[in-house]
């Protein structure tokens, strides 16, 4: 009777333990010191800088915006959280390169079905740095990016992977480098490959 009563009650605690699990695990980490705020804000600013340089000579208004959201994220994990492993260099070149494949195959296979390119470029995007271990969330963007960009953008082709999907994540790695290795309690990367 007691064997009944518990698998009869076990929907309930499996939703029960469903929704506990939304409580969270721990607490928000705490905040950083000011220093660090500095050298995240000087490499976060230094690197957008010469990104928007270089973009701004190659692509038009509407895709330099669209780039900039896609590096403004990975400034944000090379400056601001250089110990992730989502942020490290093999992350950030081969996150945006893979991804800006995946986005351009995407958009030449299915380019006339605008609403089954754009998920399938996410989600290829996501399964192939995974399959390739250079996750790095602005990567989504960035197959967004080849999919829903501009002609001049489409006209690229895959070349739109190496300039300046990659060149931009080079540029972003060169100031890291330097930027974050400057003060003596901060080291970039903690892993190449």
């Amino acid at each position: 009777m007691q064997g009944i009563l518990w698998r009869k009650g076990r929907p309930f605690r499996r939703l029960l333990v469903y929704f506990l699990k939304m409580r969270g695990a721990t607490h928000a980490p705490p905040r950083v010191p000011l220093a660090e705020i500095g050298w995240s804000w000087l490499g976060s600013f230094l690197g957008m800088a010469l990104i928007a340089e270089l973009h701004m000579q190659m692509v038009s208004r509407s895709d330099l915006m669209l780039l900039i959201g896609s590096f403004g994220a990975s400034a944000v994990l090379v400056f601001g959280a250089i110990r992730s492993p989502l942020g490290q260099p093999r992350n950030l070149v081969g996150g945006h390169v893979v991804s800006a494949l995946v986005g351009v195959a995407c958009y030449q296979l299915l380019g006339d079905l605008p609403s089954v390119a754009i998920p399938a470029a996410v989600a290829t995007a996501i399964a192939a740095m995974h399959a390739t271990r250079t996750l790095h969330p602005p990567g989504g963007a960035t197959a967004l990016i080849a999919v829903i960009g501009s002609e001049q953008v489409h006209e690229l082709g895959y070349l739109f992977a190496l300039v300046p999907a990659g060149t931009g994540a080079m540029l972003m790695l060169a100031v890291g480098l330097l930027v974050n290795n400057l003060p003596k309690n901060r080291r970039y990367p903690q892993f190449w490959i």
